[in-house]
């Protein structure tokens, strides 16, 4: 079980974590959200749960409650630049499906 990151997305969690001045990890999870069923989640982690399960990619934790970790095991983070557009994209093997508007996938 793992979850991943690109360096590109490392690079960017680590440029968010100085500027906020803390923060021990970036939280990875899931919602239950939109049309499709669920949505992912990105917030800074302040401290590790004790139920969490921490990653380590390019010097950055993930940590992953143990119900999200169902639906993303194996996802990769990843950060793209298109055009004037930038942000994180998930790449995700569990997902079946996903909404027209790419708020919410199906796994």
């Amino acid at each position: 079980m793992a979850v991943t990151m690109t360096e590109r997305a490392a690079q960017r969690v680590s440029e968010f974590l100085a500027r906020r001045g803390g923060g021990v990890a970036l939280r990875l999870g899931v919602r239950t959200t939109g049309c499709s069923g669920l949505a992912y989640k990105l917030e800074y982690a302040d401290q590790i749960d004790p139920d969490d399960q921490t990653f380590e990619v390019h010097g950055v934790k993930i940590v992953v409650d143990a119900k999200s970790l169902a639906f993303i095991d194996g996802t990769e983070l990843d950060f793209v630049r298109d055009g004037l557009n930038e942000g994180f994209r998930f790449n995700n093997p569990n997902e079946r499906d996903r909404c027209g508007c790419g708020e919410s996938f199906r796994v």
